[in-house]
């Protein structure tokens, strides 16, 4: 059965007579004919009743014009969705950790786009709502880290939901610190520098188990320690309560300049950030070229690209 053998039919009960559909159709009326017939074949039924003074459907055919014109109207849908020459809105969606290299790159790429309309959209997530999210193709692009923790853990769940990581770049440890922090001035700063202060760690929920933590290090024991959800929230309480958070040490400008200076934490665990991406689907020209101005950002940065 093909769709042309559906516009036939529906040509013919409009016309009401194989003649004056064919004429319409311009085919010849036996080669109208014979498409009829073998769709009558294929489907097992009898469409038209055929006599001397004309053909009209039998009781199967009454069914089938009703399907028939169901399959053409959303024929008729995807094509005027697919098929029309005005541009069609450029989509892209992320979901990340915590990552101001994320935000920039994103920044950069809408900056730059040429589109007249687009629907972006980038959220900062938990990291098992990042690979959940991925998976369910709510988003193209998930960001996030492994380390020689976490890696197996986090492996065996992409394998499961069909995903892929994809390496970018890899980061040494880092913590942001108030620029008024008595250890803003120190080159290198040490887990036990930093026990008199509250430890910011983004939290992951009920179900965030300890590989799925952003921080690729934690203090074994913290006296002070605030769990927080937002990026915004934690660079207050940084400034405000003289807390600290550990990262890739990837910073911007505008932040640099203000009150919060990444300083090296000592330690030899690094961080592997990449992207994961789901198997099942082909990235969007947006998606990609979001990719290229992320490997742009995170290079500028200083950081040499896997």
């Amino acid at each position: 059965m093909t769709l042309l053998q559906l516009k036939y039919v529906v040509k013919i009960v409009e016309c009401g007579s194989m003649n004056e559909a064919s004429k319409e159709l311009y085919i010849s009326q036996p080669a109208l004919s014979s498409a009829i017939k073998e769709l009558e074949k294929e489907m097992n039924i009898e469409i038209f009743t055929r006599s001397p003074q004309g053909i009209s459907l039998t009781v199967d055919g009454q069914e089938f014009i009703r399907y028939a014109h169901q399959v053409l109207d959303q024929t008729a849908l995807l094509e005027s969705r697919y098929k029309h020459t005005i541009p069609r809105r450029q989509l892209c969606h992320v979901a990340t950790q915590h990552y101001m290299f994320a935000i920039e790159a994103f920044v950069e790429m809408i900056r730059e786009t040429q589109a007249d309309e687009y629907e972006f959209a980038i959220r900062e997530m938990r990291t098992r709502d990042i690979i959940n999210s991925v998976a369910n193709m709510q988003s193209e692009i998930g960001i996030l880290y492994t380390s020689d923790f976490n890696r197996d853990v986090i492996s065996k769940l992409l394998r499961e939901k069909h995903l892929e990581f994809h390496p970018l770049f890899t980061a040494s440890l880092h913590v942001y610190l108030s620029r008024k922090n008595p250890l803003a001035s120190k080159e290198v700063v040490t887990l036990q520098d930093l026990e008199p202060y509250p430890f910011l760690q983004y939290d992951q929920g009920e179900e965030g188990s300890f590989y799925f933590y952003e921080e690729a290090i934690w203090p074994k024991y913290s006296r002070k320690k605030i769990n927080v959800s937002d990026r915004a929230t934690i660079f207050n309480f940084i400034v405000g309560l003289n807390g600290y958070t550990i990262c890739t040490g990837i910073n911007n400008e505008d932040l640099d300049s203000e009150k919060i200076i990444a300083v090296p934490l000592d330690s030899p665990e690094t961080m592997l950030l990449g992207w994961i991406g789901n198997e099942r689907a082909n990235l969007s020209r947006a998606a990609e070229y979001y990719l290229s101005k992320l490997k742009d950002v995170v290079s500028s940065h200083g950081h040499t690209l896997i």
